[in-house]
């Protein structure tokens, strides 16, 4: 029977918590509904901007090359030093000598020897067995000599300004490049863009650099690739920039600023402060109002022009009336008393 009473008792507990719950939820949505703010709104239209975009980045060596063999061993010379202007094929370092030599001779008798069983296969004398081990034995050979000698006569690939000495002669090459070459007569710089303005920006559009240290000058530069993903964690992709630099006036690791010019378009504009930030998030909204009832729109950033930004979505048309005095206080459904 105590246990029946204890079961009744939960179960009348349970139902009146849920009443009084369904009751406040009721409430509270009662009140939203009930409750009016003062506000003022601002008709939306749509207007004509010159459409731009700021940019900062770090200019770099077009190619940068670690340079160093595919084996270790000890640095006999290096032939340059940091600053050093070098040529694609100019011999840059020499390693230790020993292995190549001994391979050089090897290949050397084993060439001779090849000859002679060349000549006595051609006779009938030694076999096919005979004349293919003599001669895999021979290739094998060749291409270890070809190994070594690449790694040990380090030639430079692309044409540039050493800018990183790692070692001294005599040391052993362990691991970290023995040297940085890196061109400077090109450059390239990676910029980041909104992805809203992934439509507009195309390859081979052309760009102008300024610096601080050329206040005068600026500089070319091209749009020669644009990625075809975006960072899901920031909503930016990336713009990779070709700077021709002749004159060589600009260097790796530069900060210059860019403009890039997308035309005129008709955009959305507002006053920046009734665009509204979800807190704890990067989300942006508005509120607008419909038939009298406050309506919350997620929006885009665009462009910003003083005190007014461009938004992009697809809640907004022409005609809306935005909410600009009051917006802080509202809530999705809230009505709303226009005042002027």
């Amino acid at each position: 029977m105590r246990k029946i009473l204890n079961t009744l008792v939960t179960f009348c507990l349970i139902t009146l918590m849920a009443s009084c719950g369904s009751k406040a939820n009721q409430q509270s949505q009662s009140a939203s509904s009930e409750r009016t703010e003062t506000v003022k709104v601002r008709t939306i239209t749509k207007t004509t901007v010159s459409r731009k975009l700021d940019l900062s980045t770090t200019l770099q060596g077009y190619e940068t090359m670690n340079i160093a063999p595919s084996m270790t061993g000890r640095i006999e010379h290096i032939f340059v030093e940091v600053g050093s202007r070098v040529k694609a094929g100019d011999i840059l370092i020499r390693m230790d000598q020993n292995q190549y030599n001994t391979t050089k001779l090897t290949y050397s008798n084993l060439s001779k020897e090849f000859e002679r069983i060349e000549a006595l296969y051609k006779s009938g004398t030694v076999s096919q067995q005979t004349y293919d081990q003599t001669k895999l034995g021979i290739d094998q050979t060749k291409e270890n000599l070809e190994f070594l000698q690449n790694n040990t006569f380090v030639k430079a690939r692309i044409s540039g300004v050493i800018a990183a000495k790692n070692y001294e002669d005599g040391e052993l090459y362990g691991g970290n490049p023995i040297l940085v070459l890196t061109q400077i007569h090109q450059l390239k710089a990676m910029v980041s863009i909104p992805e809203s303005y992934f439509p507009l920006v195309r390859q081979r559009m052309q760009l102008k650099l300024l610096s601080e240290i050329y206040p005068d000058q600026s500089f070319p530069a091209t749009i020669e690739i644009v990625y075809p993903t975006i960072d899901p964690a920031t909503h930016n992709f990336q713009v990779k920039l070709k700077i021709p630099n002749q004159k060589e006036l600009l260097r790796p690791g530069m900060f210059v600023r860019t403009t890039i010019e997308l035309g005129e378009v008709e955009a959305f504009l507002v006053p920046y402060q009734a665009v509204l930030r979800l807190t704890g998030s990067n989300e942006r909204y508005v509120f607008i109002n419909e038939n009298g009832v406050a309506r919350r729109i997620s929006v885009t950033l665009g462009q910003r022009f003083d005190e007014m930004i461009e938004i992009m979505t697809n809640g907004i048309k022409e005609g809306d009336e935005l909410v600009t005095v009051g917006q802080a206080k509202l809530v999705d459904g809230v009505k709303l008393k226009i005042v002027e």
